[in-house]
């Protein structure tokens, strides 16, 4: 008897560690359009379960959808969420050229509205995902997409909480935070040149008086695009990755992943 159940036991073990050994990150690219415009984004998420799990939208810089965004998407996957990289220009393309990615940018923020169904385009995407649990869903982004996830949470649109790294500091609509309970986590360079201390000051009175719940975390002595290892070599004095604020920004965006979804 004693045999027979030492046998049991090894299948068992045999028969998890095959399953762990399985398991792996799937990616894809996702095409999908908006207002005529062809875009394709990039899923991620972990095959170990078929069950449903907490997803989250990311937005990229100013660049444009490149492997850097791809890069984050994966790792939220490895955490047990499903991840989606939204294409916000169109045809997934990038760019390393700073008057190009400028251009770029402003064709999508002049239109405030257009900017933001743009993201709730590939929001629905990933709602509509068979591993999403559509009643945990959040965005982070990064400098323009940082910005991107604010107008996210301002446009009511059923995330629980948004993440902006290193964002342009978007004016809450005086309106916004009745009609929405998203809560926003700000991580913002100290030493950011492209946000004026007398804008950050008007930024922080817009939102104590809008009732949002929000929190702000700046790193002293931190310049912009502090989370990407590239930000050096793109030949812009204001960008400066920092690795220590890299680590301590996604630590805090865990523990604001814990307080959004639990577990």
């Amino acid at each position: 008897m004693k045999f027979h159940r030492i046998l049991f036991i090894t299948a068992i073990l045999v028969s998890l560690t095959m399953n762990a050994a399985e398991a792996k990150i799937v990616t894809r690219d996702v095409p999908y359009d908006h207002d005529g415009v062809h875009l394709q984004g990039f899923l991620a998420y972990d095959d170990a379960t078929a069950a449903k799990r907490p997803a989250i939208l990311i937005v990229h810089e100013w660049w444009g959808l490149n492997d850097y965004a791809r890069q984050r998407a994966q790792q939220l996957a490895g955490m047990g969420y499903v991840a989606f990289a939204v294409d916000m220009y169109g045809d997934g393309k990038h760019t390393e050229h700073p008057d190009e990615a400028s251009k770029w940018m402003s064709q999508i923020t002049e239109n405030k509205d257009r900017w933001q169904k743009r993201a709730e385009a590939g929001l629905a995407i990933l709602r509509q995902d068979p591993h999403t649990d559509s009643s945990k869903m959040a965005a982070i982004g990064y400098c323009f997409g940082g910005g991107t996830v604010q107008q996210l949470a301002y446009a009511s649109a059923g995330l629980k909480g948004v993440v902006s790294f290193h964002g342009s500091l978007q004016l809450p609509p005086v309106d916004a935070a009745a009609m929405t309970r998203t809560k926003i986590l700000l991580c913002h360079g100290g030493s950011d040149p492209f946000t004026k201390p007398e804008y950050l000051q008007q930024y922080l009175a817009a939102m104590e008086k809008s009732g949002f719940d929000y929190q702000m975390v700046i790193y002293g002595g931190v310049k912009h695009s502090f989370t990407n290892p590239q930000a050096d070599k793109m030949g812009m004095d204001a960008l400066k990755y920092d690795p220590k604020a890299d680590r301590r920004s996604w630590a805090q965006m865990k523990m604001f992943f814990q307080e959004l979804f639990g577990g």
